[in-house]
Protein backbone atom coordinates (compact mmCIF):
# COMPACT_ATOMS: atom_id res chain seq x y z
CA UNK A 1 0.00 0.00 0.00
CA UNK A 2 1.49 3.26 -0.81
CA UNK A 3 1.29 6.64 0.29
CA UNK A 4 -1.67 8.98 -1.73
CA UNK A 5 0.37 11.18 -4.00
CA UNK A 6 -0.81 14.69 -4.43
CA UNK A 7 -2.00 14.45 -7.74
CA UNK A 8 -4.24 11.49 -7.14
CA UNK A 9 -5.60 13.67 -4.32
CA UNK A 10 -5.84 16.51 -6.65
CA UNK A 11 -8.44 14.21 -8.99
CA UNK A 12 -10.54 12.60 -5.73
CA UNK A 13 -8.89 9.33 -6.90
CA UNK A 14 -6.74 8.74 -3.80
CA UNK A 15 -8.31 5.54 -3.33
CA UNK A 16 -6.66 3.93 -6.01
CA UNK A 17 -2.79 4.49 -4.41
CA UNK A 18 -4.33 3.41 -0.85
CA UNK A 19 -5.19 -0.01 -2.90
CA UNK A 20 -1.64 0.01 -5.34
CA UNK A 21 0.95 -2.82 -4.56
CA UNK A 22 3.51 -0.31 -5.96
CA UNK A 23 6.63 0.51 -3.75
CA UNK A 24 5.84 3.60 -1.59
CA UNK A 25 8.34 5.79 -3.91
CA UNK A 26 7.75 9.35 -5.07
CA UNK A 27 7.90 9.48 -8.70
CA UNK A 28 8.23 6.28 -10.22
CA UNK A 29 7.57 5.70 -13.56
CA UNK A 30 4.25 3.42 -12.36
CA UNK A 31 2.79 6.71 -10.47
CA UNK A 32 3.34 8.75 -12.92
CA UNK A 33 1.65 6.32 -15.95
CA UNK A 34 -1.34 5.90 -13.55
CA UNK A 35 -2.03 9.35 -12.83
CA UNK A 36 -1.47 10.07 -16.78
CA UNK A 37 -4.45 7.78 -16.70
CA UNK A 38 -6.45 8.73 -14.29
CA UNK A 39 -6.56 12.49 -15.29
CA UNK A 40 -7.66 11.32 -18.59
CA UNK A 41 -10.19 9.45 -16.68
CA UNK A 42 -11.55 12.13 -14.64
CA UNK A 43 -11.60 14.99 -17.48
CA UNK A 44 -13.69 12.46 -19.44
CA UNK A 45 -15.81 11.66 -16.58
CA UNK A 46 -16.04 15.69 -15.90
CA UNK A 47 -17.25 17.04 -19.23
CA UNK A 48 -19.74 13.49 -19.53
CA UNK A 49 -23.27 14.18 -21.25
CA UNK A 50 -26.21 15.05 -18.45
CA UNK A 51 -27.82 12.13 -20.50
CA UNK A 52 -25.07 9.18 -19.89
CA UNK A 53 -26.04 7.11 -17.24
CA UNK A 54 -22.82 5.39 -16.79
CA UNK A 55 -20.45 8.20 -16.82
CA UNK A 56 -23.18 10.09 -14.12
CA UNK A 57 -22.37 7.02 -12.15
CA UNK A 58 -18.97 6.91 -12.14
CA UNK A 59 -19.22 10.66 -11.49
CA UNK A 60 -21.01 9.45 -8.69
CA UNK A 61 -18.48 7.25 -7.14
CA UNK A 62 -15.71 9.90 -7.89
CA UNK A 63 -17.30 12.18 -5.37
CA UNK A 64 -17.83 9.34 -2.84
CA UNK A 65 -14.32 8.60 -3.19
CA UNK A 66 -12.81 11.90 -3.19
CA UNK A 67 -15.11 12.78 0.56
CA UNK A 68 -16.08 8.96 1.95
CA UNK A 69 -16.53 10.39 5.09
CA UNK A 70 -19.48 11.90 3.91
CA UNK A 71 -20.87 8.78 1.84
CA UNK A 72 -19.75 5.87 4.42
CA UNK A 73 -23.67 6.09 5.46
CA UNK A 74 -24.70 4.89 1.85
CA UNK A 75 -26.52 1.17 1.56
CA UNK A 76 -24.30 0.24 -1.16
CA UNK A 77 -20.71 1.26 -1.23
CA UNK A 78 -20.39 2.15 2.63
CA UNK A 79 -18.46 -0.50 3.83
CA UNK A 80 -15.80 -0.16 0.40
CA UNK A 81 -15.76 3.55 1.80
CA UNK A 82 -15.32 2.49 5.57
CA UNK A 83 -12.62 0.84 4.44
CA UNK A 84 -10.66 3.41 2.53
CA UNK A 85 -10.85 5.37 5.85
CA UNK A 86 -9.29 2.58 7.50
CA UNK A 87 -6.15 2.39 5.15
CA UNK A 88 -5.81 5.68 4.70
CA UNK A 89 -5.65 5.98 8.29
CA UNK A 90 -2.84 2.66 9.07
CA UNK A 91 -0.76 5.36 7.14
CA UNK A 92 -0.94 8.31 9.41
CA UNK A 93 1.67 7.89 12.17
CA UNK A 94 -0.22 8.55 15.73
CA UNK A 95 0.92 11.08 17.67
CA UNK A 96 1.62 10.00 21.14
CA UNK A 97 -0.25 11.78 24.25
CA UNK A 98 1.12 14.22 26.31
CA UNK A 99 2.91 13.58 29.70
CA UNK A 100 1.37 14.65 33.08
CA UNK A 101 4.47 16.77 33.49
CA UNK A 102 3.51 18.28 30.21
CA UNK A 103 0.08 18.98 30.85
CA UNK A 104 0.85 20.17 34.47
CA UNK A 105 3.45 22.72 32.89
CA UNK A 106 1.17 23.93 30.37
CA UNK A 107 -1.73 24.73 33.24
CA UNK A 108 1.37 26.96 35.04
CA UNK A 109 1.92 28.84 31.98
CA UNK A 110 -1.23 29.45 31.27
CA UNK A 111 -1.67 30.55 35.05
CA UNK A 112 1.05 32.61 34.71
CA UNK A 113 0.09 34.40 31.85
CA UNK A 114 -1.95 37.48 32.01
CA UNK A 115 -4.68 38.24 29.74
CA UNK A 116 -5.51 41.20 28.64
CA UNK A 117 -8.79 43.29 29.74
CA UNK A 118 -10.70 45.46 27.21
CA UNK A 119 -12.82 46.86 29.65
CA UNK A 120 -10.63 46.93 32.78
CA UNK A 121 -7.10 47.78 31.06
CA UNK A 122 -8.48 51.00 28.58
CA UNK A 123 -12.19 51.46 29.23
CA UNK A 124 -12.01 51.90 33.48
CA UNK A 125 -10.47 54.83 33.61
CA UNK A 126 -11.63 55.03 37.28
CA UNK A 127 -8.75 56.16 39.53
CA UNK A 128 -10.57 53.63 42.80
CA UNK A 129 -10.48 50.47 39.88
CA UNK A 130 -7.82 49.41 41.95
CA UNK A 131 -8.11 50.58 45.77
CA UNK A 132 -10.93 52.13 47.71
CA UNK A 133 -10.73 56.19 47.72
CA UNK A 134 -9.96 57.68 51.67
CA UNK A 135 -12.70 58.14 54.02
CA UNK A 136 -13.22 61.91 53.19
CA UNK A 137 -13.23 61.82 49.56
CA UNK A 138 -15.72 58.91 49.61
CA UNK A 139 -17.94 60.87 52.33
CA UNK A 140 -18.11 64.12 49.56
CA UNK A 141 -18.90 61.92 46.73
CA UNK A 142 -21.82 60.76 48.47
CA UNK A 143 -23.01 63.65 49.73
CA UNK A 144 -22.92 65.09 45.89
CA UNK A 145 -23.84 62.09 44.35
CA UNK A 146 -27.51 62.39 47.09
CA UNK A 147 -27.89 66.00 47.16
CA UNK A 148 -31.58 67.09 47.80
CA UNK A 149 -31.48 68.47 44.25
CA UNK A 150 -30.16 65.46 42.43
CA UNK A 151 -32.64 63.13 44.47
CA UNK A 152 -35.31 65.37 43.62
CA UNK A 153 -34.90 64.82 40.26
CA UNK A 154 -33.95 61.04 40.19
CA UNK A 155 -37.88 60.58 42.06
CA UNK A 156 -39.53 62.70 39.41
CA UNK A 157 -38.05 60.78 36.36
CA UNK A 158 -38.26 57.11 37.96
CA UNK A 159 -40.21 54.92 36.80
CA UNK A 160 -41.26 57.67 33.21
CA UNK A 161 -42.18 56.45 30.05
CA UNK A 162 -40.16 57.54 27.38
CA UNK A 163 -41.76 59.38 24.63
CA UNK A 164 -40.16 59.34 20.93
CA UNK A 165 -40.01 62.58 19.11
CA UNK A 166 -41.47 60.38 15.92
CA UNK A 167 -43.66 58.28 15.70
CA UNK A 168 -42.88 54.45 15.22
CA UNK A 169 -44.04 52.85 12.50
CA UNK A 170 -45.27 48.95 12.81
CA UNK A 171 -42.94 46.12 11.26
CA UNK A 172 -44.43 44.02 8.60
CA UNK A 173 -43.57 40.72 9.30
CA UNK A 174 -45.98 38.81 6.37
CA UNK A 175 -43.09 38.35 4.46
CA UNK A 176 -41.45 36.28 7.38
CA UNK A 177 -41.90 32.52 6.32
CA UNK A 178 -39.44 31.43 9.39
CA UNK A 179 -36.27 29.49 8.15
CA UNK A 180 -35.78 28.68 4.58
CA UNK A 181 -34.74 24.67 4.30
CA UNK A 182 -34.17 24.59 0.83
CA UNK A 183 -31.38 27.20 0.76
CA UNK A 184 -30.12 26.06 4.28
CA UNK A 185 -29.67 22.66 2.02
CA UNK A 186 -28.08 24.70 -1.00
CA UNK A 187 -25.43 26.15 1.16
CA UNK A 188 -24.39 23.09 3.26
CA UNK A 189 -24.21 21.26 -0.48
CA UNK A 190 -21.78 23.98 -1.69
CA UNK A 191 -19.86 23.74 1.60
CA UNK A 192 -19.29 20.51 1.33
CA UNK A 193 -18.64 21.08 -2.58
CA UNK A 194 -15.57 22.55 -1.40
CA UNK A 195 -13.38 20.02 -0.68
CA UNK A 196 -13.78 18.17 -3.62
CA UNK A 197 -11.73 18.77 -7.55
CA UNK A 198 -13.49 21.86 -9.01
CA UNK A 199 -14.26 20.27 -12.15
CA UNK A 200 -16.79 18.09 -9.31
CA UNK A 201 -17.57 20.76 -7.29
CA UNK A 202 -21.06 21.22 -9.15
CA UNK A 203 -21.93 18.17 -9.29
CA UNK A 204 -21.25 17.48 -5.72
CA UNK A 205 -23.15 20.43 -4.62
CA UNK A 206 -26.36 19.06 -7.04
CA UNK A 207 -25.58 15.45 -5.47
CA UNK A 208 -25.55 16.53 -2.23
CA UNK A 209 -28.35 19.39 -2.36
CA UNK A 210 -30.70 16.37 -3.22
CA UNK A 211 -29.24 14.28 -1.01
CA UNK A 212 -30.46 16.46 1.77
CA UNK A 213 -33.61 17.08 0.10
CA UNK A 214 -34.45 13.56 -0.04
CA UNK A 215 -33.67 12.98 3.80
CA UNK A 216 -36.02 15.97 4.68
CA UNK A 217 -38.65 14.84 2.65
CA UNK A 218 -38.33 11.12 3.82
CA UNK A 219 -37.94 12.83 7.91
CA UNK A 220 -41.31 14.69 6.93
CA UNK A 221 -43.30 11.52 5.68
CA UNK A 222 -42.19 9.56 8.48
CA UNK A 223 -43.20 12.18 10.86
CA UNK A 224 -46.83 12.83 8.86
CA UNK A 225 -47.61 8.93 9.41
CA UNK A 226 -46.41 8.46 12.92
CA UNK A 227 -49.00 11.66 13.52
CA UNK A 228 -51.78 9.68 11.87
CA UNK A 229 -50.63 6.35 14.04
CA UNK A 230 -51.04 8.63 17.14
CA UNK A 231 -54.16 10.04 16.44
CA UNK A 232 -55.71 6.91 15.42
CA UNK A 233 -54.48 5.18 18.78
CA UNK A 234 -56.79 8.09 20.51
CA UNK A 235 -59.58 7.75 18.70
CA UNK A 236 -60.13 4.16 20.41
Amino acid sequence: MSMPRRAMKELGLQACCLRCDESDVVGSQRCKSCISHHRNVRELIATAPADDELLQFAKELVVMTASPHRHDHDEVHGQVLLEQQRLAAALITATPLPTSEEVGDLFAAQRNTEKANIIRDVANQNPWKDSAPEVDVATKIGQNAWSDAEAEASIAHHGARTIPSKPIAKVDRSDRIGEDLELTDRIHAAVDAQSVPKELAEDMETLGFETRQRARKELKDAISNLDEILDDDLDF
